[in-house]
């Protein structure tokens, strides 16, 4: 049995605890709010962003002078997976499900014999991956000096994506990261964003391709023009997902913690009382025992 002073020792560690895990709720709730309105408000561009790709591409024909972003290399052997996760831990599962539907895509592909690469956005994904395909990863961007995302840092990972692609053989590439839906559901994303996929009826986009539309100057400088931007676009609102996601999830793993460690409080508290409860018992009894014995 543990002795009271041991006891007491760990009852004033798991308190300290307990004090952490609150403040770190309360930080993560705090932000959680600017970075859900972040997430949200840049849903509605990029959803429109991605519909009016498609439609355009619809209504381009592939030719030798189509941008390869849009047709693509008429090739999917070598495939690109873009992971995005955060640079800081205690958030739950938040980054382990994103890295699962990465492994989960990867298996996936390698199983119909294509070759598969990883670009890593953040660090939390790099030991699992790093672990189970060990000679894949092609780069990782680091972002822990970012403290709000700005279209800049999507603009540079988007540069750099754009560029592997185009020098380096990759012929698809998607993007994986975390939907934000509340601070308890976070759910796993996977988008092409090279090449731009092909429309789906009944989708906004199909919708798009039905009306009579005419573009000025012509469809494929207009591509030429946004075919980056709509990768940068797509890449800026998973930083922003993942960011409310992020703090969304470690609000809520931070709550269940500090509720874990004031149970352990209560039981330890009560072991104690119950060890020194006996101690007091014990030294009465030999009092009493000694008293009897003169």
């Amino acid at each position: 049995m543990a002795s009271l002073k041991a006891l007491k020792n760990r009852i004033s560690s798991v308190k300290s605890t307990q004090k952490i895990t609150k403040a770190m709720k309360m930080v993560a709730a705090a932000r959680l709010r600017r970075a859900q309105q972040a997430a949200e408000a840049a849903r509605p561009y990029s959803e429109r962003m991605a519909a009016v790709m498609t439609s355009l591409a619809a209504k381009v024909e592939a030719g030798p002078q189509t941008p390869k972003l849009l047709a693509g290399t008429g090739k999917d052997d070598t495939h690109l997976l873009v992971v995005c996760t955060s640079d800081r831990g205690l958030a739950g599962a938040f980054n382990a499900n994103i890295v699962r539907a990465a492994r989960k895509k990867a298996e996936a592909l390698m199983a119909d014999g294509k070759q598969v690469y990883f670009y890593l956005v953040g660090r939390k994904g790099r030991a699992v991956i790093q672990r189970v395909f060990p000679k894949q990863i092609v780069h990782q961007h680091d972002t822990s000096a970012i403290k709000f995302v700005s279209f800049a840092d999507a603009q540079e990972i988007a540069n750099d994506i754009v560029d592997r692609y185009q020098t380096d053989g990759i012929d698809v590439v998607h993007l994986f990261y975390a939907r934000f839906q509340s601070a308890l559901v976070q759910e796993p994303i996977v988008q092409q964003i090279i090449p731009v996929p092909p429309v789906e009826g009944g989708t906004p986009a199909a919708s798009a391709m039905s009306a009579a539309v005419e573009y000025e100057p012509d469809e494929e400088e207009i591509l030429a023009e946004l075919l980056p931007r709509n990768i940068a676009v797509q890449i800026f609102r998973a930083l922003l997902e993942n960011a409310a996601s992020e703090q969304g999830s470690r609000m809520t793993a931070m709550d269940n913690a500090t509720r874990n460690a004031g149970d352990m409080i209560n039981r330890l508290t009560i072991q104690y009382n119950r060890t020194r409860q006996a101690a007091i018992t014990k030294e009465l009894i030999e009092i009493i025992s000694g008293a009897e014995a003169l």
